[in-house]
């Protein structure tokens, strides 16, 4: 088309998966554009990921410090979190990303970005003119999604807090209600309890319904040791507003009266407006692909389409868009190149962890980190496994670690192929222990293999002898 710019790959989205596939495609010697209507890096760096752990640090340090004998400890100063909070997103200014685009060689159009054709972008400025972009070889979406609010009588007019709005506030509520049970909501209830607001979280089924049941119990359990109203099995039924601040009604007929409502309830892909029934595709819709991460339409994978973090819903995880990102990017060289495609299971340009070695942290006081399969999900795949537990209070490490310490620590063991399918931990620091176990997941190390790991003692890391232990070295694990 005349006055198009031409590239060899054109990425809409330059959050961090956007960055990547970019970055990639670059690096192997391909020219690439990013589009981008918001701010360079996305969600991870300014409004979910950075800036949440930025105001969950102080007070999970300050509970960690009082664990240790002989330290006296003052609760976080909000001011100070609120200000670090600040620097760690860079004070919403992109520009040192900017910066990092223009030293890798990678254009950047600010705007709307949105399909209208094959291998064509077309691109609204913010003064409302438009750019035309065309690709030589690969259009990826990186738009990523947005937080999900549900159409409760009355909950729009209360103005509710997404996300975003939980991680970027300025003032500490007095009251908050956090509608939810996800990784958000006990975050985030976690947070804001701990700079002094009064919350009461309410959430359909349990707290982190989707990992090990013991997980959520010991979550709830601390968040309401710390004061927080934890409140499952319950719906809300209307929110009403008013001078005197906003009556949440719940199913169970009680009524909660809050400053602030959080609504954490789940996600929806940004893809209502990117012009997908352009080429064949259901505008707002979650968008399948294969393992290489092209789209898959009606009749098959489209040869230049790629879904990239997600709105392709494999995992919605910063990391886990990343890891997506670095094998489109390659699998874009390599067929623009007429290099081999390594599509298989594991092979270079597969993103086959996404469906069996997830690594995930809730950043909540205990910690709670999991990967790979947890017992319920591999009963739902009919996986039959062998299940070891361990209570993390009776390491010496943990003794060492934290007065006080509760934790727990689970494998899911494949006993027909002696390998580990999952393994979640609860408990505080235990984040560090998730890449030894990613590690033997992916790498499906043998049982036996893995007693000859030996961990340091005492750390930790001594759960792994402990759990070995529960399984039996020397009898069938059948």
């Amino acid at each position: 088309m005349a006055g198009a710019a031409e590239y060899d790959v054109i990425v809409v989205g330059a959050g961090s998966t956007g960055e990547n596939v970019a970055g990639q495609a670059v690096a192997g010697g391909l020219s690439a554009v990013v589009v981008e209507a918001e701010r360079v890096g996305g969600d991870c760096s300014y409004w979910a990921c950075m800036p949440s752990k930025a105001l969950l640090r102080s007070g999970s340090a300050a509970r960690a410090a009082r664990r240790a004998p002989g330290l006296e400890v003052q609760g976080p100063a909000v001011a100070d979190v609120l200000a670090h909070r600040d620097q760690i997103v860079s004070h919403y200014d992109d520009t040192s990303q900017v910066q990092w685009l223009d030293s890798v060689g990678i254009d950047l159009v600010r705007g709307h970005g949105r399909l209208t054709g094959e291998r064509e972008v077309t691109v609204t400025t913010a003064d409302g003119g438009t750019q035309v972009l065309r690709a030589r070889h690969a259009v990826a979406l990186c738009t990523g999604s947005a937080a999900l609010v549900p159409p409760l009588p009355g909950l729009a007019e209360s103005e509710p807090w997404t996300s975003h709005d939980a991680t970027s506030a300025r003032e500490v509520p007095g009251r908050l209600l956090v509608v939810g049970g996800g990784v958000v909501a006990c975050e985030m209830a976690q947070a804001w309890n701990d700079l002094g607001a009064e919350v009461t979280v309410v959430a359909r089924s349990e707290l982190l319904s989707s990992m090990e049941d013991v997980a959520g119990r010991l979550v709830r359990e601390a968040l309401t040791e710390y004061g927080v109203d934890v409140r499952t099995g319950v719906d809300v039924s209307e929110v009403r507003s008013g001078p005197d601040g906003i009556q949440v009604h719940l199913g169970d007929g009680s009524v909660v009266a809050t400053d602030k409502v959080l609504v954490a309830t789940g996600r929806r892909p940004r893809t209502d407006d990117l012009g997908l029934e352009t080429v064949g595709l259901e505008s707002g819709s979650w968008l399948d692909t294969d393992d290489t991460l092209r789209v898959v339409g009606a009749d098959g994978p489209l040869p230049w389409l790629y879904a990239v973090g997600d709105l392709n819903h494999r995992a919605l995880l910063t990391h886990q868009g990343k890891y997506q990102a670095r094998a489109a990017g390659d699998v874009i060289v390599a067929r623009a190149t007429g290099a081999t495609v390594q599509e298989e299971r594991w092979g270079a340009h597969a993103a086959t962890a996404d469906s069996v070695a997830v690594p995930q942290v809730v950043f909540t006081d205990p910690e709670v980190a999991s990967v790979g399969l947890t017992s319920a999900a591999a009963a739902r795949e009919g996986i039959e496994v062998r299940l070891v537990d361990y209570d993390l209070a009776s390491l010496a490490g943990s003794m060492v670690h934290a007065q006080g310490y509760k934790g727990w620590a689970r494998l899911v063991v494949d006993p027909r192929r002696q390998v580990l399918l999952g393994a979640t931990f609860v408990g505080q620091d235990v984040a560090e222990l998730l890449q030894s176990a990613t590690i033997a997941v992916v790498g499906e190390v043998p049982l036996h293999r893995l007693w000859h790991a030996v961990p340091a003692y005492p750390t930790l890391s001594e759960v792994w002898l402990r759990l070995l232990e529960g399984l039996g070295r020397d009898t069938a694990l059948a």
